[in-house]
């Protein structure tokens, strides 16, 4: 039987601040007068760009929901089935808030929100039967529009993503957690401080419209508490190499004895490559070299309108076989252990089937690809962005600049997982009126680099649109045909099971075009925190196997689960590629004609877009 409560004594009148009036207006003075010149500046960008915010439709939405609409409508009784069910499960919300009303204590929810959904972790959202109404409301209907997208027959698997995903987008806009009205916590905080909450919060979004030039630009932490070379890529090193797209650093050994085989490691080049050397306590970079190898990392120039030509064919010559070349004279070895993380990997990819063509591979001794894309045929939720009309917008951009702007590709990564990397810092820094948490990593996520005109489209269009790298000769670098299945270096493969980038299953596909003796690894969590799992963190877990499996998920089930940070299991597999142990290497403290060498982290990294 159901459980019926006592009526509750009324609450404590809730504390309610009153606001010093002359220091409000003054606030708010000052806010107006920022506010001015923000527009100001907004006004002379759309007079720069007279297209402004009449470029039609850039992303190609519109035709994807016409198709959509259509295809639904095609079948309406789906769409009668499908009001009819939510008209049910809405009354049986209703029925669900009036037994919560008079008092019943064991009411089963209609709807919960999954247990990663952060959003409703405030009391009041299951405490207040107003606010949970609105929570399930929400909940149910996003379900329903959810359930119509994937159930609409008709559509190509193209269209069917591109729709989902912006469905997807406006439901987590929509969500009450992002409007003052419809957030307990923000409602009780502005009675708490009487209204200083939500000018604090006009204060921070004037602030991000200052940093934006008159675009918002949403803090996602404290920029100030970081600054790299300072408590930031901080791992001691020196730069021992440079030309006009890298800057080559070798780290100081912390050890004795180190393996004869160097380490040469290829960050992608749109983003920074201190993602793998953030602090101490979880740095890639550093723990390697207390593992006893000796690393390197490409660092790459942050490019600007000069260098709007650079090719990715450029990307390979004068980064990682430039380096290999540096790295082989200065520890007098003939092999190299190689890393490609993301985009570096799949450079690495290239240019090892370049190397075995040329007959030079025997200078890579194996190679490591941290999330790495060679198969793009299931591209995951980053192929909704790549379609004709959408490249051809992307190019017209980068024709009048020469590069792709840091920014636009960081709102890229952004909506991929829009609550916790937009709406999340929309409610905490505008309506709580709350400062952004330090975090180093969101700090390296919003430090993004441009991308060099020639270089990005060569790369959307081979490889995102027409995956033209799986096809034997389809791409074509300094005149060699790439093949893929040449390539027979021992390869370890590190995926993550949650990555939205680079999805595992299409990583283990690309994989199985090599024909070395391939290691493939899953790691738990996504494309960062899966990689950068240090093992003192005793956090996640990851599964270890051979890509001698028809399909991923047989190799998964396959696979040997381990508890905690994959990085160990990597240098074991490591040390077979690794050589004998030598005295570690000494870094020159001076370089050709007697110049000084430039400390790590180097120069190019420190360029802001």
């Amino acid at each position: 039987m159901t459980k019926v409560a006592a009526p509750k004594a009324p609450e404590e009148a809730q504390t309610i601040k009153t606001p010093d009036p002359i220091d409000m207006a003054r606030q708010m003075a000052d806010i107006a007068v920022r506010g001015q010149r923000v527009m100001q500046q907004y006004i002379e960008k759309q007079q720069e760009n007279p297209q402004g915010m009449s470029m039609g439709d850039p992303l190609n939405v519109g035709h994807a929901f016409m198709d959509f609409t259509t295809k639904l409508w095609a079948n309406p009784g789906k769409i009668v089935e499908a009001q009819v069910n939510l008209w049910q499960q809405y009354t049986s919300l209703w029925q669900h808030s009036t037994q919560k009303l008079l008092g019943e204590t064991e009411v089963t929810p209609v709807i919960e929100p999954s247990k990663t959904d952060k959003r409703f972790k405030d009391p009041a959202w299951s405490e207040s039967v107003v606010f949970d109404f609105i929570k399930q409301s929400y909940l149910l209907t996003s379900q329903w529009m959810q359930t119509l997208v994937k159930h609409t027959e008709g559509l190509d698997d193209k269209t069917a993503k591109k729709v989902d995903f912006y469905t997807r987008q406006i439901i987590d806009a929509s969500s009450p957690t992002n409007f003052l009205a419809t957030n307990p916590e923000a409602l009780r905080l502005t009675m708490e401080t009487g209204g200083q909450s939500l000018v604090t919060g006009l204060e921070h979004l004037v602030s991000d419209l200052e940093r934006g030039g008159g675009s918002l630009k949403i803090s996602m932490t404290d920029y100030n508490k970081f600054k790299v070379g300072d408590n930031l890529a901080i791992t001691p090193g020196k730069v021992v190499f440079e030309n006009d797209l890298i800057q080559l650093i070798q780290y100081t050994p912390t050890t004795e004895k180190v393996q004869e085989i160097p380490l040469l490691i290829t960050p992608p080049w749109i983003n920074k490559y201190y993602i793998l050397d953030l602090q101490a306590k979880n740095s890639f970079v550093k723990w390697a070299v207390d593992q006893g190898i000796t690393v390197f990392m490409i660092s790459w120039v942050n490019p600007d309108a000069d260098d709007a030509g650079k090719t990715f064919e450029d990307y390979m010559q004068m980064g990682i076989i430039a380096a290999l070349d540096k790295v082989k004279s200065l520890c007098g070895v003939e092999k190299v252990n190689t890393i490609g993380y993301c985009l570096g990997g799949t450079l690495l990819a290239s240019t090892l089937a370049y190397l075995t063509a040329k007959k030079q591979i025997a200078q890579i001794a194996s190679a490591t690809f941290f999330t790495t894309m060679l198969d793009f045929t299931d591209a995951g939720e980053l192929s909704v962005f790549i379609d004709d009309e959408q490249l051809e917008a992307l190019e017209a951009r980068m024709s009048k600049r020469g590069f792709l702007d840091g920014s636009e590709m960081a709102t890229t990564f952004n909506m991929l997982r829009a609550n916790d990397l937009i709406w999340s810092f929309v409610v905490n820094n505008y309506l709580l009126g709350k400062e952004p948490f330090p975090f180093d990593l969101l700090y390296w996520n919003a430090d993004s680099t441009r991308m060099p005109a020639a270089m990005h489209s060569f790369y959307l269009r081979n490889m995102y649109q027409h995956n033209k790298l799986v096809q034997k000769g389809g791409v074509t670098l300094d005149g060699v045909a790439i093949d893929l299945t040449t390539i027979k270096t021992p390869s370890f493969f590190l995926s993550t099971a949650e990555d939205h980038i680079a999805p595992w299953k299409s990583t283990y596909v690309g994989a199985k075009l090599l024909k070395g003796d391939v290691t493939f690894c899953l790691a738990a969590s996504g494309h960062i925190a899966g990689v950068i799992n240090p093992p003192a963190n005793q956090k996640y877990w990851y599964w270890l196997g051979h890509d001698d499996a028809k399909s991923a998920d047989a190799w998964l089930d396959a696979a040997k689960k381990t508890d905690g940070s994959w990085w160990p299991a990597w240098v074991k597999w490591l040390g077979a590629y690794g050589g004998k142990q030598i005295p570690a290497r000494k870094i020159a403290e001076s370089g050709a004609k007697g110049k000084k060498m430039e400390d790590a982290p180097g120069r190019y990294v420190t360029v802001r877009s």
